[in-house]
């Protein structure tokens, strides 16, 4: 049984700000095991917002105003010479590689993890695609899923578990994984 301070946050809860200089001074107070995810935050992410490369966007808790992670998204595209190319061709796209939007990083606050924040995160993510798609054309959702010995820090799993597949199997570092957004786009409509 998990105790108040386990208990999942629920979204109504939380508030999100698209990153700005005038959050320069709270983005120093992210704690992460991956250090990697607190450097991008502080050193990168309004760099590559203001070139136009990525978006990242502040979760907040609406009560403290406790800082408890961030997204960032951004365009990719996903290469069919995967598995894909078979099942595109049979329905009849012929291209070398089809648009998709990436969750470029994400990252929970080490005393907000386990909590459904990267869960919500995922589904920002997801809601964020579907706006693209009723615009341009867009059809999957990309990232790079961290694999971890510490399997309880391994996101693949967490991101298997969101309905992700995965694109192409490496035995270190990072696992490009893909979703097919017009199925997502089913679920989010029901």
């Amino acid at each position: 049984m998990m105790n108040e301070e386990e208990a999942k946050i629920p979204a109504n809860h939380l508030r999100i700000e698209k990153l700005s200089p005038a959050h320069k001074d709270i983005l120093s107070s992210l704690k992460s095991y991956e250090q990697e995810l607190v450097n991008f935050l502080m050193e990168d992410a309004l760099d590559q917002q203001e070139k136009m490369i990525s978006i990242t966007y502040l979760w907040f808790l609406k009560g403290t105003n406790d800082f408890v992670g961030y997204i960032t998204l951004l365009a990719d595209k996903i290469s069919l010479d995967s598995p894909l190319k078979e099942e595109f061709r049979n329905i009849g796209v012929n291209y070398k590689s089809l648009p998709a939007m990436k969750i470029g990083r994400l990252c929970v606050d080490d005393r907000f993890t386990r909590r459904g924040i990267g869960k919500l995160m995922v589904e920002f993510a997801i809601y964020q695609a579907k706006k693209v798609c009723e615009r341009v054309g867009c059809r999957f959702i990309t990232l790079d899923a961290k694999r971890n010995e510490d399997k309880s820090k391994d996101s693949l799993h967490f991101y298997k578990k969101m309905g992700f597949n995965i694109l192409k199997v490496r035995q270190k570092g990072t696992t490009p994984m893909y979703k097919d957004i017009s199925k997502i786009t089913e679920y989010i409509n029901k």
